[in-house]
Order: C-alpha cells, then sequence, then structure tokens
C-alpha cells in the first residue's frame, strides 16, 4: 500500500461521517479515544486486510477494524480502544494478531480480533528509539552518527505521535517486526509484551520512510520510497541495503511460495529476485499505475494489485500476465479467502470477488 493512498484516506476521513463526528482531536486524543461504530461497515475506507485462520479481518480509517466469518460476504465493526486510521493488519494464527497506523500505534488481539489492546503509541516508540540511540553511543565506532541518531530521536520526542507506522510481519505468535515512516522500526519477541527499536541497526542513514517488510525462512527484507531495499541474514535483527534494480518507491513485498521475492512499487514497476535478493529481474506491465499490494495464492504464485484495480499474476517464466479484467475501482489491498475467493479494500469499502466471476482479460 502506497503512501498516497494513506494520505488519500487520511484527506477523506476528514470528510466522512465519522471523522466530522471526531474533528479536532489532537493526536494524542485519538489515541485515547474508541473508535466510533459505524452503520455500512462495509463501505467505509479500508487500508489493508488479512485472514485469521477462517475468518477475515480489514483495517482502515478512524480506528476501523472489521471482521468476516463468511468469506468476505458479510461484514461487523469490532471495538477498538483508538480512532487514528490503521494501515496494515497480520495475524501470527487465528487467535493473535496486530494491527498498526498512525500515531506510532500498535494493537494486538488473541481472540482473533473481537477485542483489540494498544501495545504502543508514538510517544512510547520514539523513547524506545531514544533509550536505544543512547545506549548504542557508549559502543558507536562512528560517534558523529551515533549522535545523529540521539538528536532525531529527541526531535521525534519533541514532536510528539505524529509518525505512522506502515507494515509489519510476524513469524509467530512472539516473534515479530513493525515499520514505518523516516525509518522507524521497532521488534517484539514476546509477543509485543515488550518493544524494542532496531532503528541503529538498519542501514538506512537517510531515514526512508519503510512501506513493507516480508521473510524468508531466516532471511527478512524492507521496501521504501526512493528503491530503498535491504536484507537481514540474522531474523531481522540488523539490515543491510541491497543493490536496488529502481530508484522509485516500492510499496509492497512478498514471498512467492516457491521461494522468489517479488518487490512492485510506483507507476507500475516491478522486480522478482530468485537468489533472496542478490539480483532483481524486472517484470514489465503495460500501464504505468503504481501497485499497491501482493499476496500469494495458494494456488501458486503472487498475486498483484494496482491503484486503478488492474490485478495481475507472476508466471513460472517470472512475467506477470493480467488476471480478469480491471475491477474499475480502487484497490489499496486484497487476500484471499479460504474457500479462494478475493477480497479487496479501498476507498469504496470491502468487496468480494469469486475467481469464478472474474471475466478474462481480453
Amino acid at each position: 500500500m502506497t503512501l498516497t493512498q494513506r494520505l488519500g484516506c487520511a484527506l477523506l476521513a476528514l470528510v466522512s461521517p465519522m471523522s466530522q463526528a471526531q474533528g479536532g482531536l489532537a493526536v494524542g486524543d485519538v489515541l485515547s479515544t474508541a473508535a466510533t461504530q459505524v452503520a455500512h461497515v462495509q463501505q467505509a475506507v479500508f487500508i489493508d486486510l488479512t485472514r485469521a485462520g477462517e475468518r477475515l479481518v480489514a483495517v482502515g480509517e478512524r480506528g476501523l477494524i472489521a471482521l468476516s466469518d463468511d468469506q468476505g460476504q458479510g461484514w461487523r465493526q469490532a471495538v477498538v480502544p483508538v480512532s487514528v486510521s490503521l494501515t496494515a493488519v497480520q495475524f501470527a494464527d487465528a487467535q493473535h494478531g496486530w494491527a498498526v497506523g498512525h500515531g506510532g500505534v500498535i494493537l494486538a488481539t488473541r481472540d482473533g480480533g473481537e477485542s483489540w489492546q494498544v501495545q504502543l503509541n508514538g510517544i512510547q516508540a520514539a523513547q524506545l528509539q531514544l533509550d536505544a540511540a543512547r545506549n548504542e553511543l557508549a559502543d558507536a565506532t562512528d560517534v558523529n552518527a551515533a549522535q545523529e541518531r540521539i538528536q532525531t530521536a529527541e526531535r521525534l520526542l519533541a514532536e510528539g505521535p505524529d509518525k505512522p507506522f506502515f507494515a509489519l510481519a510476524f513469524i509467530d505468535a512472539q516473534h515479530g517486526l513493525v515499520v514505518g515512516a523516516y525509518g522507524l522500526a521497532v521488534r517484539t519477541d514476546d509477543g509485543g509484551a515488550t518493544w524494542s527499536s532496531v532503528v541503529g541497526r538498519i542501514d538506512n542513514p537517510a531515514g526512508l520512510h519503510l512501506y513493507a517488510v516480508t521473510h524468508q525462512g531466516n532471511d527478512w527484507f524492507l521496501a521504501g520510497e526512493q528503491g530503498y531495499l535491504a536484507r537481514s541474514t540474522d531474523a531481522g535483527r540488523s539490515f543491510q541495503t541491497l543493490d536496488s534494480p529502481y530508484p522509485g518507491t516500492f510499496y509492497t513485498l512478498v514471498s512467492e511460495p516457491e521461494g522468489a521475492l517479488v518487490v512492485a512499487g510506483l507507476k507500475g514497476h516491478a522486480f522478482i529476485s530468485y537468489d533472496h535478493g542478490a539480483r532483481f529481474e524486472p517484470m514489465p506491465v503495460p500501464v504505468p499505475v503504481s501497485f499497491s499490494g501482493a499476496i500469494p495464492l495458494k494456488e501458486g504464485g503472487v498475486l498483484l494489485a494496482n491503484q486503478g484495480g488492474m490485478l495481475f499474476r507472476t508466471t513460472r517464466e517470472g512475467a506477470l500476465k493480467p488476471f480478469g479484467k480491471p475491477l474499475n475501482l480502487p484497490v489499496s489491498s486484497v487476500v484471499q479467502a479460504a474457500d479462494g475467493s478475493l477480497v479487496v479494500a479501498g476507498f469504496t469499502g470491502l468487496s468480494r470477488l469469486s475467481l469464478h466471476d472474474i471475466p478474462e482479460a481480453e
């Protein structure tokens, strides 16, 4: 999902009925104000969605979280303790899940999304970064860089909880990584009971926004603005930059079931790597529309969606082939339900697409 989309969601939120009801609230207020219950939740603005076992979970503007237990045909709203826009959601299993978003918020659930608790907010995230930067100063080989990290963390803390998280990845119910704006990154090894900053262990001196994170076995990968790509070979504890095939921003990053790594983003640029990011090969598409989401399919390969509602599927030859006709609706995220159908999220809400009902591209 793109920064443009996330900002667009925030702008749309300003004119939505729910936003008007909460207009004028500062970031600190919305971090302590529960999301408003809305009518026709399926038609609200949603940014990301995922599976929790057989259940589907979608997150969106002003703290909206919606649940579906019938493959995306019907939705109901969960009670959420914050009303900031949520940008990403993932479950480690049917019960344990996390959602992240604006205000540096991290929410957790242990009951499949029925209830959510705040595990971290932007003030706490900035304090974690400051504490880590100060601790690293004593052993730093580059003192100037370490002092710059302290100054950056002090500025983040002074500015308040206005920096969003954009993406997350959990390998199980205990171990996960969350990344976001200005290179913010925190990890947990105890299910979110405690979090630690890993900003100082990510090779990202410019503080580029990080929009996507995924893993392949012990290797973890990051993607972000200005073609940023990085890999960790120590289970996500430190990252080194990779040679990027493109200087534009990447918004989505996913591992194929067969082991390939797919990264895509601005103006329809997509690439595939078969050697854990050492080299990326282009996958050209005929339209310069930014990719907004990608998922591995249970049938094999990866499905990519762009902002214009066009779907593409990877082939065995490492190319992208149109998958059905354009949906004619904006798409920010896509997920495959347990029955094989596709469910998409976006500015116009949540829509279910049976694979049998998707018309073939001409």
